[in-house]
């Protein structure tokens, strides 16, 4: 019922900065949290932030101070500003919202993007 298109990887030098973007579009009712994941090779996905439609954020540790989550409710989209990046950033970013249709909530995931950070 949702679908979300991500956009703003690539590659970039060690102490970069990119910003990534996640559009969702479709028929839903709502969008209740918005966030972002990410998952290296080999490892789980694991959870960088999130935010509440009423603007609330958390962060994971690994991420707190230089990443940002911001999302336009207007535009159905959520951003992430990642700076200072390192190496060990390199993985597969995942979108992820948490959406209303008809009277039923569900999880909605993004194809993920390829962020790789080297020199």
């Amino acid at each position: 019922q949702v679908q979300l298109v991500e956009s703003g990887g690539g590659l970039v030098q060690p102490g970069g900065s990119l910003r990534l973007s996640c559009a969702a579009s479709g028929i839903f009712s709502s969008i209740n949290t918005m966030g972002w994941y990410r998952q290296a090779p080999g490892k789980e996905r694991d959870l960088l932030a999130t935010i509440t439609s009423g603007g609330n954020t958390n962060y994971a540790d690994s991420v707190k101070g230089r990443f940002t989550i911001s999302r336009d409710n207007a535009k159905s989209t959520v951003y992430l500003q990642m700076n200072s990046l390192k190496p060990e950033d390199t993985a597969v970013y995942y979108c992820y919202v948490y959406y209303r249709y008809t009277t039923w909530w569900y999880n909605g995931w993004g194809q993920g993007t390829q962020v790789t950070v080297s020199s």
